[in-house]
């Protein structure tokens, strides 16, 4: 049977037709493939194949795959490789479907959780019901033809105790875990991460596009007519649209995207919980006192420098509200009658 290796960006990269005891198995679980040429392959019982994981929606390299498919002739097998890294999804069906995996992880994690935790309290029970025998310090009576079953019913509770704490960390364990997959969509479309994220897409793009017109970028230069050139700028479009309204959904409930044209010197900015006099305005960010000014306060001027001159900056987008120097002005005390 001949073994196909197979990739696309739409499913990854896939081993068929191997089998057991064939001596496949040895080859793929190398921890020397992937991009990072540090990853086995896995076996699925859902795909019922070997795949190579973090490899979908990714380029091949196909370097790498060209070894693996001569290790498996050179052990006596037939293999085949086929790559077409155009083959892909759109950056939309990819995160819907990463979304809709994590609300199933959240469903099996807290399934696992409940389970732990009934059966901590069931250990927890057992192992107090056997206490009850021992509730007014009754001794082990050596010699004693109780002995057998005092040591016995010892040892019972002992088990059952740890077996409670074992499970009780266990249900620890997977609840952590159901909640981190409950969170990932709020945390992946969290506003200050998703413009964060927006910058380095967008200059990943402008360095595609340059590479496109035959310019350097990042240092060096790449053959304009790459073919993976035209699909890296198609997937870096399509991520960016989806995040830029992600980011316009949250400004239609409200969300206030901070900045250059928002801010002068002299206002103030909150920043992490305290308001800095704005020192000076850049394009990413705001020049504001060392932040060490600010501990145990609420808010902090240019006079207030502690540290020999020291500054900070604060980027547009941890940000969280403006004021002007008039506003920040303490209030003038009361006239008296």
């Amino acid at each position: 049977m001949t073994i196909e290796i197979t990739h696309t960006r739409r499913e990854g990269t896939l081993i068929t037709g191997s089998a057991r005891g064939d001596g496949s198995a040895e080859i793929l679980k190398l921890r020397e493939y992937g991009r990072t040429l540090r990853q086995g392959f896995r076996w699925s019982r859902n795909l019922d194949c070997w795949y190579l994981p973090h490899s979908r929606d990714h380029a091949a390299y196909t370097p790498n795959l060209e070894l693996l498919a001569q290790r498996l002739r050179d052990a006596g097998l037939d293999a085949t490789l086929t790559v077409d890294n155009a083959d892909r999804r759109s950056f939309a069906e990819a995160e819907q479907d990463r979304e809709e995996r994590a609300a199933d992880r959240a469903d099996r994690f807290g399934g696992y959780a409940d389970n732990a935790a009934r059966n901590s309290t069931a250990a927890w029970k057992s192992a107090h019901a056997i206490s009850e025998r021992f509730e007014f310090g009754q001794p082990i009576l050596v010699g004693h033809h109780s002995e057998g079953r005092a040591r016995r019913d010892r040892e019972r509770m002992d088990t059952s105790m740890r077996k409670s704490i074992s499970e009780g960390d266990r249900a620890q364990h997977w609840a952590d875990r159901q909640k981190a997959a409950a969170n990932y969509e709020r945390f992946r479309k969290d506003p200050g991460r998703t413009l964060r994220r927006l910058d380095k897409l967008r200059a990943d793009l402008r360095a595609v596009e340059k590479w496109q017109r035959g310019e350097s970028a990042k240092g060096y230069s790449r053959n304009p007519d790459d073919p993976e050139l035209t699909i890296r700028h198609e997937e870096l479009t399509e991520e960016i649209e989806l995040w830029e309204q992600v980011i316009k959904d949250a400004e239609a409930k409200g969300l206030k995207v901070w900045t250059k044209a928002d801010f002068k010197r002299g206002d103030f900015a909150l920043h992490r919980g305290t308001w800095y006099e704005v020192l000076r305005v850049n394009p990413k960010s705001l020049t504001i006192p060392h932040i060490f000014n600010g501990t145990g306060k609420t808010i902090v001027r240019a006079t207030d420098d502690g540290y020999d001159g020291w500054t900070s900056t604060a980027p547009y987008d941890d940000v969280a509200g403006r004021k002007s120097a008039d506003e920040m002005q303490p209030a003038a005390p009361a006239q008296a009658a």
